[in-house]
């Protein structure tokens, strides 16, 4: 149990990271002396890219070599490097640090959520309350960097969660005990025996999924700070506020993650899947043309359904996949998908700033429709895994 809460506590951390900027970047344009927010928010790329392509070697040490000692690098290398970026003192040093810190936040996935899993009973719901932890972390990121930048300073938002790292790392070198081997020498219990076409067709969906996924995913956390402060800008009138108001839709839309963890024990991936992202289509619609407390509403609502559809791309892992490659396998899809889902951070600035955010919003519901179509085609029954 310790274990696994030491696990939760790392995928808080993991995406609270991320989101630090993105609620910040107002402050730190300001800092630095450029005119517009936008035209700092490329400098993130870097480390949604490695978030992504640093996911490969991830797995594949965290296979190989041993999750526990992969999950001991994630802790002191996060500490590390958010202490280094609250040093910064220019948009190319701060580019290069967040850089830094996208390369650790690439091992939690591919080798955290497999190291929960491997002797999880029931799949879904470890996913699901993982899920939870992972989005009050991002939840978390508004509302302590909105307290921070107001009454600190935005580096001390980067640091804090710096120094969390570093004694949380310290107590998951103290308490989880050594892997008596490597995933990749065990044998495991169970195998996927389905057709070659029906494999082809899964991994192409899942492909499809998690890339579409990840950008919507990419688009509303790192874009939601600056939407709300437009949208709404009569509640949301200073960075505390803001960051309340953000932690707020977090916070309630995290929860969706427990309940689809729980559905997906109980029922076929694709029939609870279609749901989730058809309502994502009907919630950035419905937001496009709101303001106010409506905008607000609708906010939490589409976040609710982004963050429920995070879950599946897990489970499918997690039904299909032996443990002995499952972080081989799961770093070689975060590559893939959030090595191209990386552009929406660099395409959001430019983009609001020649189209506003009425069009993005449009654009994420179109990105909506394409994951309905990818998902339609899964396989109406989840294969059973048999004995090896």
């Amino acid at each position: 149990m310790t274990t696994r809460l030491l696990l939760y506590f790392a995928h808080a951390i993991d995406h609270l990271a991320l989101l630090i900027f993105a609620t910040a970047v107002s402050a730190i344009a300001v800092d630095f002396g450029l005119g517009r927010w936008e035209d700092l928010m490329p400098y993130a790329t870097g480390a949604f890219v490695m978030f992504g392509i640093a996911s490969l070697p991830a797995g594949r040490y965290g296979d190989l070599w041993g999750r526990r000692a992969m999950m001991i690098v994630f802790f002191f290398g996060m500490g590390v490097s958010l202490l280094l970026v609250a040093l910064t003192r220019s948009p190319l040093q701060i580019g290069i640090a967040l850089t830094l810190m996208g390369a650790f936040s690439a091992i939690y996935h591919p080798v955290g959520i497999p190291m929960l899993l491997q002797h999880a009973k029931k799949a879904g719901a470890v996913i699901g309350v993982n899920g939870l932890a992972g989005n009050l972390g991002i939840a978390f990121a508004a509302l302590l960097t909105g307290f921070l930048v107001k009454h600190v300073g935005w580096r001390a938002a980067f640091a804090v969660p710096g120094v969390l790292s570093l004694v949380l790392g310290a107590a998951f070198v103290w308490l989880v005990p050594r892997e008596a081997e490597s995933p990749a020498a065990k044998r495991g219990a169970k195998l996927l025996h389905i057709d070659h076409a029906t494999a082809v067709r899964v991994f192409a969906v899942l492909t499809c999924t998690t890339t579409l996924g990840s950008l919507i995913f990419n688009f509303t956390t790192n874009g939601n700070g600056e939407l709300l402060r437009e949208r709404a800008a009569a509640i949301a009138s200073d960075p505390a506020a803001l960051g309340l108001l953000l932690a707020g839709v977090y916070a309630i839309a995290s929860l969706a993650q427990v309940i689809v963890g729980r559905l997906i024990d109980r029922f076929p991936i694709k029939r609870v899947f279609l749901p989730i992202v058809a309502a994502q289509v009907v919630c950035f619609l419905l937001a496009a043309r709101a303001d106010g407390w409506w905008f607000y509403v609708f906010a939490v609502a589409y976040m609710t359904f982004v963050f429920g559809a995070i879950p599946f791309t897990d489970a499918i892992i997690a039904r299909f996949v032996d443990d002995s490659m499952r972080s081989r396998v799961a770093g070689l899809r975060l590559a893939v998908s959030f090595g191209f889902s990386s552009l929406a951070v660099w395409a959001l600035g430019p983009f609001v700033k020649a189209s506003g955010f009425t069009a993005l919003l449009f654009t994420m519901a179109v990105i909506a429709s394409l994951t309905l179509l990818a998902v339609s085609f899964l396989p109406a029954r989840d294969p059973e895994p048999t004995p090896a």
